[in-house]
C-alpha cells in the first residue's frame, strides 16, 4: 500500500533527539516562511512513530519547514509516516542534511558521529567504544558516502570533543579545523584554561602551538605557565592586524554569515577597489 501524507497537528511534533543541524532564523528562513504562506508546504515532512505514545512523532526530514510553518502559524502540516527504529531514523536524519550547501564544522562532527553511533548499533562493529572515536567500518562507510576520506571523518568527530565556546569559534572561522583537532585531545578544564588565555591575549593558536599543548596535555604536564608562554610567542600573522568590530559592519551582511564569511568579503571588495584604482590610473 502506497504512504500518502497526512496531516498532522504541530503540538504533535517533535524534533529529532540529537539532531545535529541548527535550524536558523535567517533570510533563507525568511523566504521559506513566506512560501508556505503563500502555497504552503509543498513537500510533506518525514516523520516516524514516537516511542511510548499513541499520537506523536519525530521529525526526521523537514526540520526548517517545521519551523517555518510554526512561524507562520500552520496548526497541522503533511507529513509521510515511516516506521524507522532509531538508528534507521539517525541515518536518514543525516543522509537528508548533508547535501546542504552551507554546513558548518559543528555540525558536520556531530552528524558523522550520529550517523556513525546509529551504523554501530545496527551491528557494523560490537567490539569499539564511543571513546574510539567511530567504528571503523562505520567511518568507512560515511567517507564513501559523503566522497572524503575516513581520517577526515574521524577528525571531524574529534570536534565534538571540544567545549561550546571553542567549538563555536571554530564555526565562525576564528580556530582553523586542524589546530582545533588537535586542541580537542585536551581536558575541558584545560580548555576552558586555552579559552581564557584567548580572551586575554586576542590570539588563536596555530597548528604548532596546538600540538604541543595537546602533548602537554597527553603527557600530564599542561600547566597555565607552560600554556601562557605558548600563547605568547609572536606569530607572523599576528605582528600587524587591523580590527573592525563585527557590530560596525554586521548589519551590511546577511545574518547567516559567519565572521570568516564576512572577512573573505571583506578582502573581495578590497580586491575590487584596488584593481578600481589601478584602472583609474592608467586612464589618467
Amino acid at each position: 500500500m502506497k504512504n500518502t501524507p497526512k496531516n498532522i497537528s504541530i503540538e504533535k511534533l517533535y524534533p529529532f533527539e540529537g539532531h545535529p543541524f541548527k535550524v536558523q532564523d535567517n533570510e533563507e528562513m525568511n523566504a521559506l516562511i513566506e512560501s508556505i504562506q503563500e502555497q504552503g508546504i509543498l513537500s510533506p515532512l518525514l516523520v516516524r512513530p514516537k516511542e511510548n505514545t499513541e499520537d506523536e512523532y519525530e521529525i526526521v526530514s523537514g526540520h526548517r519547514r517545521f519551523r517555518a510553518a510554526v512561524k507562520a502559524g500552520m496548526k497541522e502540516v503533511p507529513a509521510l509516516i515511516v516506521p524507522l527504529d532509531r538508528d534507521a531514523a539517525a541515518i536518514a536524519v543525516v543522509n537528508s542534511n548533508l547535501h546542504r550547501e552551507h554546513i558548518l564544522p559543528s555540525e558536520k562532527a556531530f552528524a558523522y558521529k550520529l550517523k556513525a553511533e546509529a551504523l554501530n548499533h545496527k551491528g557494523w562493529r560490537t567490539d569499539l567504544t564511543s571513546e574510539q572515536l567511530a567504528p571503523k567500518l562505520a567511518t568507512e562507510q560515511i567517507a564513501e558516502d559523503v566522497g572524503t576520506s575516513k581520517d577526515t571523518v574521524k577528525r571531524y568527530i574529534r570536534l565534538t570533543n571540544l567545549i561550546q565556546p571553542i567549538l563555536d569559534m571554530v564555526d565562525e572561522g576564528r580556530i582553523a579545523f586542524t589546530p582545533a583537532v588537535e586542541i580537542s585531545y585536551l581536558q575541558s578544564e584545560e580548555q576552558e584554561m586555552l579559552l581564557s588565555e584567548m580572551e586575554y591575549s586576542e590570539c588563536t593558536p596555530n597548528l604548532s602551538q596546538a600540538q604541543r599543548l595537546k602533548a602537554l596535555s597527553m603527557q600530564g604536564s599542561f600547566t597555565k605557565e607552560q600554556l601562557s608562554a605558548i600563547m605568547s610567542e609572536e606569530k607572523a600573522n599576528q605582528k600587524e592586524r587591523v580590527k573592525i568590530p563585527v557590530d560596525r559592519i554586521r548589519k551590511y551582511f546577511p545574518p547567516s554569515y559567519t565572521t570568516a564569511q564576512i572577512e573573505e568579503t571583506i578582502v573581495k571588495l578590497c580586491k575590487a577597489y584596488h584593481r578600481k584604482r589601478l584602472r583609474d590610473r592608467d586612464s589618467r
